[in-house]
């Protein structure tokens, strides 16, 4: 790679073939997140675009320099690595211990939440959002057959907690109850 980017708007998958050519993905890039590594020659992650995508891309050689010149553009990409960080571990515990409703309803959550920031919502209360996967593609990304996929999201639709216009726009009634779904501690921790 000779170049690095930042998601400037749409949303694309980080995949990684095996050597039988099996895929996985294993990752999402949104709005502000940061494709590529400085200081490395290759990556070992394709980007695949999932919906229209425009990336800022910067020649990976001046961005280093760039990066030892002015110090608090290499902060800032520090802390946007530890939040890819702490993403992959929320991600791990999703796939790891989650049941398929909450893999389903953590994934909306995540999408919504992160949708939210970026327009400045509050991510409480009522939330829209336009799912940037196919029921395929979430599928795979969750490990979940598509069938389950399905009949998640239409138990989802018919307790109320999403609704559902169109085949990807979702409203989401009540947020914290799509984060009680979704199996996230919203109390604290505290038993009621």
């Amino acid at each position: 790679m000779d170049f690095v980017a930042s998601v400037v708007s749409g949303i694309a998958t980080l995949t990684q073939t095996m050597e039988d050519g099996r895929r996985q993905m294993v990752g999402l890039l949104l709005p502000s997140d940061f494709v590529g590594r400085p200081g490395r020659d290759s990556a070992a992650y394709d980007v695949v675009a999932t919906t229209d995508l425009v990336m800022c891309c910067f020649r990976k050689k001046p961005f280093e320099d760039l990066m030892l010149a002015t110090p608090h553009v290499g902060q800032r990409l520090l802390e946007m690595t530890l939040d890819e960080l702490d993403a992959a571990r929320e991600w791990m515990l999703l796939l790891g211990r989650k049941t398929a409703r909450e893999k389903i309803a953590s994934l909306i959550a995540i999408i919504a939440r992160r949708d939210a920031s970026l327009k400045l919502g509050a991510g409480h209360g009522r939330v829209v959002v336009d799912l940037p996967l196919t029921r395929e593609a979430m599928s795979e990304y969750l490990g979940l057959t598509l069938e389950t996929v399905s009949r998640q999201i239409s138990a989802l639709r018919k307790e109320g907690v999403i609704e559902i216009e169109g085949k990807r726009h979702i409203i989401i009634p009540d947020f914290d109850a799509l984060l009680e779904e979704a199996g996230d501690d919203s109390d604290g921790g505290f038993l009621a």
